[in-house]
């Protein structure tokens, strides 16, 4: 570590202890959970399937509906800061750049993120919009993350990751909930929600929530132009049908106003277009899920959603309508064998409107996916040794037919000791942007008489497939101490055909020089690295979690290769649970960030690293009230996080203060 690095250790540690420093005390709902029964906790991401994570061959993370409260989360970004191997930057204050493992940016395309087991991801750029994806954070049951391929079960673009936001059954969130604050970013925000028996065997409940979140500033100190506001209303209905039969009907809509200083390039002189931009953006969903109980071993479910979202920006109109159809069966065979199988289906259909700096071979497009599953988990030794097989298979319209497999192997030779390891292979498919868009990248002015140069990044349908990664994993977990849990997992990824720009030889065009770079898929990488998660349950009224994430990533250089998105070498994160008191709580959370670079149109960035204190008291005067401070950033008055790949400028994060009611009835 660095010699500036370990100034700032030695004087942010006594600083830390001193913060949490405290008395005697009663155990609260996050720290009644022993380190054994964090270990035990019910997991579906892994195996599709209700299994303890203990059990699970995989490097899963679960973010518990208290772990959310307790850090003074204001959203789902913020939350997966918690996890070892996420890569999570804040861009602005209505964008992130979000990543597992790696090739982090603004349109990250590696990462599969589910809510209630809704595909979230956009086909435009098989990526996510986070400021897209909101719920009641109250109403958050857990988060559970996967770091590393979860294609088999989850299909395409699952390749480094799978994100799985879970929120509560309505029976568990009945009478009312009213929320509210604000602060020095978030200005203010609220939410309402209500739930009730519609009959004896259905509950229902329905919220509404807003906020308004102001501008941070840029490197001047003056403001960056990011502010922006939203709200958003929902409901969602589970009805136990009959002993063996449940239904569950669910959605959501929203409406945001975001702000975004951009800057876009043009041919002509300046050369760059530098505009202050309101988006409108809209959407909803609508899901229905039904499953049918044969037995503790057998069952099966089908689930349906609608998807829609409307964006309106500088770059480009667009919207985008998603059906998607997905049929599951579980069955065990035997004693030693639990297979699951499933059957799935995806439209597409998206409409692009007027497009500045960019052309698309047609503005409307219909795509299809088909897909089907299998996977096996064999027990080899009774209660010691198990082995999970399995594959996905796939067609989709841009790359054609996808096999994605996969081999697991669980070993307990003790109680207190699992070590697993496994082999993967996943793809990330063609976007419909990669697949159909020519756009003006850059351009460079040049002295007269020298003529400017364009960068026009163009597709190329016919030798642009999906990038490939085979994944290799090791993990272990124990509880050998008492008290104390680690969860150590090593990973190596070799990529093939990852997706970078392939420069052909330039053209007069009378006034300029155009310079052709073409979508190729001629990159390759490899990234290696380990996670460890520890958890230290110092006394029954106070723990201790520390993460460490260590990721070095290494590409073959190729004429006109830049990095795809790229990440922090190392992560620390250092968090005191502590309730002095029945009615006090105070969390503490220090995170450590490694320096990073950031490619972009507007050049290279050097990010530096950063080390980030958030604070939070929470004081319960009754028990159905709740009033909390939360302070985010508060070791430099702002810093900077990441670079966008495109259009908007920098914005540096400034620290925050909060204050927030919650009142149960």
């Amino acid at each position: 570590m660095k010699t500036k690095t370990k100034k700032k250790l030695a004087i942010l540690l006594p600083l830390y202890l001193s913060c949490v420093l405290s008395v005697s005390a009663n155990q609260n709902d996050l720290l009644e959970l022993s380190v054994e029964d964090l270990l035990n906790v019910e997991v579906i991401s892994v195996a599709k399937k209700a299994k303890s994570l203990n059990d699970s061959p995989a490097a899963i993370f679960v973010i518990s509906h208290d772990d959310i409260k307790r850090i003074g989360a204001t959203s789902i970004p913020e939350a997966l800061r918690l996890a070892p191997g996420i890569d999570v930057a804040r861009i602005d204050a209505n964008k992130w750049a979000v990543s597992a493992r790696g090739f982090n940016g603004r349109f990250a395309n590696k990462l599969l993120v589910l809510i209630d087991g809704r595909n979230t991801y956009t086909h435009a750029f098989s990526g996510v919009y986070w400021e897209n994806l909101d719920v009641m954070l109250e109403d958050v049951e857990r988060i559970e993350i996967i770091r590393g391929p979860g294609a088999t079960l989850w299909g395409a673009n699952a390749v480094n990751g799978v994100i799985n936001v879970i929120t509560k059954n309505s029976a568990d969130t009945q009478g009312g909930l009213l929320v509210a604050g604000g602060g020095t970013e978030m200005q203010g925000f609220g939410a309402f929600r209500y739930g009730t028996k519609l009959n004896s065997d259905t509950t229902a409940r329905a919220y509404i929530k807003g906020f308004k979140w102001g501008e941070n500033s840029n490197q001047a100190g003056d403001d960056a132009g990011d502010d922006w506001e939203k709200v958003q209303g929902g409901f969602r209905i589970d009805s136990q049908l009959t002993i063996q039969d449940s239904l569950t009907v669910q959605g959501d809509a929203y409406s945001s106003d975001i702000n975004q200083r951009g800057s876009f390039p043009i041919i002509e002189a300046p050369y760059q277009n530098i505009v202050d931009e309101n988006i409108d953006s809209f959407g909803g969903n609508l899901l229905m899920r039904y499953q049918h109980t044969f037995s503790s071993t057998s069952d099966y479910s089908l689930q349906v959603f609608y998807d829609f979202y409307d964006r309106d920006e500088i770059l480009f109109q667009e919207s985008r309508n998603v059906i998607d159809i997905d049929f599951q069966y579980r069955i065990g065979l035997l004693e030693w064998n639990d297979m699951v199988w499933g059957l799935g289906y995806r439209y597409n259909h998206d409409d692009f409107g007027i497009i500045n700096t960019s052309t698309l071979n047609s503005e409307s497009r219909n795509d299809q996916l088909f897909s089907a599953f299998v996977q096996d988990e064999i027990t080899l030794i009774d209660d010691t040794l198990w082995l999970t097989i399995g594959s996905k298979f796939e067609h989709n319209d841009y790359s054609g037919f996808e096999v994605q497999p996969t081999a697991r192997l669980m070993w307990a030779p003790h109680q207190q000791h699992r070590f697993w390891g496994a082999v993967s292979r996943s793809v990330r498919t063609p976007s419909r942007l990669e697949h159909d868009m020519s756009m003006l990248q850059v351009v460079r002015p040049a002295q007269p008489p020298a003529t400017p140069v364009v960068a026009i990044v163009s597709q190329n349908k016919n030798t642009f497939n999906s990038e490939e990664v085979i994944s290799y994993e090791l993990g272990y977990r124990t509880t050998f101490i008492n008290n104390v849990s680690i969860d150590f997992t090593a990973f190596y990824n070799h990529y093939h055909e990852l997706r970078y720009y392939e420069l052909g030889a330039p053209e007069f065009k009378g006034t300029y020089v155009e310079l052709p770079a073409n979508i190729s898929n001629q990159l390759k990488s490899h990234t290696y690295g380990f996670e460890i998660a520890t958890v230290w349950q110092m006394l029954d009224w106070w723990r201790w979690d520390a993460n460490y994430s260590l990721l070095q990533m290494d590409y073959n250089r190729l004429n006109g290769a830049d990095q795809l998105g790229s990440s922090p070498q190392q992560r620390v994160s250092l968090r005191s649970t502590l309730s002095p008191w029945n009615h006090v709580d105070l969390d503490v959370l220090f995170r450590y960030v490694d320096e990073n670079i950031s490619i972009s149109t507007f050049g290279t960035a050097f990010i530096k690293d950063y080390v980030s204190l958030d604070i939070r008291l929470a004081w319960r005067p009754i028990n159905d009230i709740e009033i909390s401070v939360v302070g985010q950033n508060l070791l430099a008055e702002k810093h900077f996080e990441y670079r966008q790949e495109i259009v908007t400028q920098d914005a540096y994060i400034d620290r925050g203060v909060y204050g927030k009611l919650v009142w149960q009835f």
